[in-house]
């Protein structure tokens, strides 16, 4: 007998690791699956912004773990995934992220390190981590990446705009790879009001930075839904990765921009 909608969408009983689970999307994806009954491994370097998501998502009476790891250094990726020796997770979520602005004749080895570190190096040892643990067992891994990969808009981020095309790269060959065993896919978010969209818009209106008001006048103008997004509608696509609805897809490049990319 087929599963119903409800068992297709529980995640009950399955453990999901989420980086970037202080604020913004990562928060907005830890409080959705709660909801639909995982338990939680949340990871940032923020960790007064961790204690705060871990009080939003213990009202779903559901397991939630914190972490505070600086994603840029190996190291400390090793060394979480040592401490989940046993309990590893069968859902991971790499959502952390850095949207730093400078102009590419500008950027320095050292700037460029630490963008890449966190942006793609990240993603690529917690995917390879995970793949050494749920190779034989099954699992599913979430990344995201940027509508700035695909049509780079804003000016001063060649560097971010590398990074997530890499991610895009990389999860498309475990999904090879690993195919069988693991689902990889790949969420594309835009226009999303985070806390760091938001603060962004207020330091160039503060600042009266002429350039960022421009590309944020001009990004609004391009979108056909004419409005930015919600976290939770990033975290909604994303639990539909995780869970069973989504059994049959993998390798897939998932736009949550408002149709921007279409235009």
């Amino acid at each position: 007998m087929e599963k119903s909608l409800g068992e297709l969408l529980s995640l009950r009983g399955r453990r999901a690791l989420i980086t970037g689970a202080a604020s913004g999307i990562g928060r907005a994806a830890a409080l959705r699956f709660a909801e639909a009954g995982a338990d939680l491994e949340l990871v940032d370097i923020d960790e007064f912004g961790l204690r705060e998501t871990e009080t939003l998502v213990e009202e779903f009476g559901i397991e939630a773990n914190l972490h505070r790891v600086d994603l840029s250094r190996k190291v400390e990726i090793d060394a979480l995934w040592e401490a989940l020796k046993g309990r590893e997770p069968d859902i991971l979520v790499n959502n952390a992220g850095v949207y730093w602005f400078k102009d590419f004749t500008e950027v320095d080895g050292r700037f460029y390190e630490k963008v890449m570190a966190i942006n793609l190096h990240s993603v690529f040892w917690m995917c390879q981590n995970f793949v050494r643990a749920r190779k034989d067992k099954g699992g599913v891994i979430i990344n995201v990446s940027s509508i700035e990969a695909f049509l780079p808009f804003a000016r001063g981020l060649a560097h971010y705009d590398a990074a997530k095309m890499g991610v895009v790269a990389l999860t498309r060959a475990i999904a090879r790879d690993y195919g069988k065993k693991i689902r990889a896919n790949v969420v594309v978010p835009g226009g999303i009001e985070t806390e760091g969209v938001k603060k962004l818009k207020k330091e160039a209106i503060m600042k009266l930075d002429m350039e960022k008001i421009s590309i944020s006048f001009n990004f609004n103008a391009r979108l056909p839904m004419g409005r930015f997004g919600e976290p939770d509608e990033v975290a909604r696509v994303m639990l539909f990765l995780a869970s069973d609805m989504a059994s049959y897809v993998n390798g897939a490049v998932i736009p949550v921009d408002g149709g921007f990319l279409s235009t």
